[in-house]
């Protein structure tokens, strides 16, 4: 099924023009008048540029289309945004819904403090939630699936969420200074974030950076090892295990963190831990990282000066590969694709994706992509590859569209009732949920096809964030000829009903 969700893929929204990354207005929490007059004063404004649809009116006709487009949707309203979204260990198994733990945050403004949120939602298994039900969702509402289970004072911002692949319950957290601070959440006392409580203490704090590293954050699927970069220009490794006893890292065991295992409610910095390595190779601030999928030992990096470097850490701290020219700006994402590592993706503010293979990354310095995905209209924030099936991927933007993509489709011509579909190459799911950027998502490895994503959206609503967790109808990424038959058999169904009842 190649169509990008047909009229489910509303064109994209205006771009807005970019500050520095990350230097955004603080956000304000979501007050229903203001939202009021800010989507009033958008559509006089729409009045008045008849020939480009408004946001509003995009959004509307996406959620006309969500009971044909989702197998399940549920829409979570913010009081603030989380920058950040990340999927926790599986809780429990039940008939038609499992329990997941969710990672979010709260960026605030001042007036209460910033938290890092963990959460329990209840993920709808497919084929269980019903049509009318998913259509019928209130912007401003809670999801019923989403409910907070504790929440950590965090000293500064969240701007990146990353778990422990090897014990999932750790998470490592970038915030508006130097030091990466690592987190036993299951560990930490539940606070109640009021104006002038303490700051949770930190279980561990990694630190190597001279600078602030805000962004740029990994966790290596292989080993407990943490990846950082910053605006020091330098990309910085550690290893958890020089901390903590092998047990700690080992789910089963329930080991935790530090040997204490114990968060409290004083305002300490908590233990520190110095870097493994500091490699250094770029001009201007690193903005994102990522481990090979099969060696601790090797990584890549992508940053403001254009450039995508892969290091090896076996052979020194200079670059292994230093591609000059990855994209024609600032790269702002990168992911390595865990069924291939020879693929890398990088998402940049020049809109677009790329797709690389490390055996021929470029040619004199300039980036040799195998493709280029061109489909979003402001800077891509987040790529990342699906985690069950090795040619598909998701990317999203400023211009608040999550773009599903599958490589095995380029350059293969589809045609539906003789007529040549036009969508970009590839392209063959838009989610248009979010009516603001949407800074990060994350696919869940427990759960086939479904996706959390947030949007920060300060901008289009004056405060707040949106948090969706959605599922494709799987009629959209089947093989062709199994839905197909499918439909045919359904057809055959009602056909088969309609003539009883006459």
């Amino acid at each position: 099924m190649e169509s990008p969700a047909s009229g489910g893929a509303p064109s994209p929204t205006l771009a807005k023009k970019k500050e520095t990354r990350g230097r955004k207005p603080k956000p304000k929490p979501k007050d229903e008048q203001h939202t009021k007059t800010v989507k009033e004063g958008k559509k006089t404004h729409h009045h008045q540029q008849q020939h480009q649809p408004s946001v509003d009116d995009k959004y509307t006709q996406w959620k006309s289309l969500v009971p044909v487009l989702y197998d399940w949707l549920a829409n979570h309203n913010l009081v603030w945004p989380s920058l950040s979204c990340r999927w926790g260990p599986q809780l429990e198994q039940a008939t038609y819904k499992n329990r997941q733990r969710l990672y979010l945050s709260e960026q605030t403004d001042g007036s209460v403090p910033n938290t890092l949120v963990i959460a329990n939602c209840e993920v709808v298994k497919p084929r269980v939630a019903a049509a009318e039900h998913i259509s019928q969702f209130n912007e401003e509402a809670r999801s019923p699936f989403v409910k907070k289970y504790k929440t950590i004072i965090h000293p500064g911002e969240v701007n990146r969420i990353r778990e422990l692949p090897q014990n999932s319950k750790i998470v490592a957290t970038h915030t508006d200074s130097p030091d990466v601070l690592i987190w036993d959440v299951e560990s930490q006392p539940n606070r109640h974030a009021v104006l002038g409580a303490t700051n949770s203490r930190p279980d561990l704090v990694l630190t190597g950076h001279q600078d602030n590293a805000e962004f740029a954050l990994a966790m290596c699927p292989t080993e407990p090892y943490v990846l950082s970069g910053g605006k020091d220009k330098t990309v910085v490794l550690w290893s958890i295990e020089d901390h903590i006893t092998s047990s700690a890292t080992d789910s089963k065991s329930g080991g935790s963190i530090v040997k204490s295992g114990e968060g409290n409610d004083k305002s300490a910095d908590g233990p520190s831990l110095g870097p493994r390595g500091i490699y250094c190779g770029h001009d201007k601030t690193v903005e994102d990282v990522t481990f090979c999928p099969s060696s601790a030992q090797e990584f890549c990096s992508v940053g403001d000066d254009s450039c995508l470097i892969l290091w090896d850490a076996r052979v020194g701290s200079s670059p292994a590969v230093k591609v000059e020219k990855a994209h024609n700006a600032d790269l702002h994402c990168v992911d390595w694709n865990p069924h291939d590592v020879n693929l890398i993706l990088t998402g940049s503010a020049d809109h677009s994706v790329r797709m690389f293979d490390r055996r021929n990354l470029s040619s004199n310095g300039v980036g040799t992509p195998i493709h280029k995905f061109e489909c979003h209209k402001a800077a891509v924030l987040c790529v990342q590859w699906s985690p069950d099936k090795a040619s598909v991927f998701g990317s999203s933007a400023e211009d608040g569209l999550l773009n599903i993509w599958d490589y095995e489709k380029v350059g293969k011509k589809i045609e539906r009732s003789g007529k040549s579909v036009n969508s970009p190459p590839g392209l063959f799911f838009q989610h248009a949920g979010h009516r603001d950027k949407v800074v990060d998502f994350h696919w869940n490895a427990q759960d086939p096809w479904t996706i959390v994503s947030v949007s920060d959206d300060c901008e289009s609503t004056g405060g707040g964030g949106t948090l969706q967790i959605w599922r494709m109808s799987d009629l959209i990424y089947r093989p062709e000829e199994e839905v197909l038959a499918e439909l045919e058999k359904f057809k055959s169904h009602v056909v088969s009903c309609a003539s009883k009842e006459k």
